[in-house]
């Protein structure tokens, strides 16, 4: 099917796929926490400045599927599915300290996490 997104799945991080798009590279990543507790995490990150992957990353927002929460980073084209696997293991350690954390969100993190949920889409 010549409308098929060419996709790879990262060997070093469950459940996240490097996606290849003319004008640039996507990792979706499908996450099986509770999605409140996984926006709040998100949020402690981006504003902490620290949802990137790399040079020229950035975290776009998120999709629901299934009941699950998949977080979208866009990349730059150069950058291949095996480029992707150190930094998403690195994100990965990020995210699982930030979902340790039961303290209330900070002013900053509250925005950050305002902006997340404005950016969510729901695929049914």
């Amino acid at each position: 099917n010549a409308a098929a997104i060419p996709t790879v799945r990262l060997t070093g991080v469950d459940s996240a796929y490097w996606c290849e798009t003319p004008d640039k590279n996507h990792l979706r990543w499908v996450m099986p926490y509770p999605e409140e507790k996984l926006l709040d995490a998100l949020a402690r990150l981006q504003a902490a400045g620290s949802t990137s992957l790399g040079p020229d990353t950035r975290l776009v927002g998120s999709f629901r599927a299934h009941g699950l929460v998949v977080p979208v980073w866009d990349l730059p084209t150069s950058m291949t599915a095996e480029d992707c696997e150190k930094p998403a293991a690195e994100f990965f350690e990020r995210l699982t300290g930030a979902l340790a954390s039961d303290a209330p969100l900070t002013a900053e993190e509250r925005r950050a996490r305002g902006g997340l949920t404005n950016r969510q889409v729901t695929l049914s």
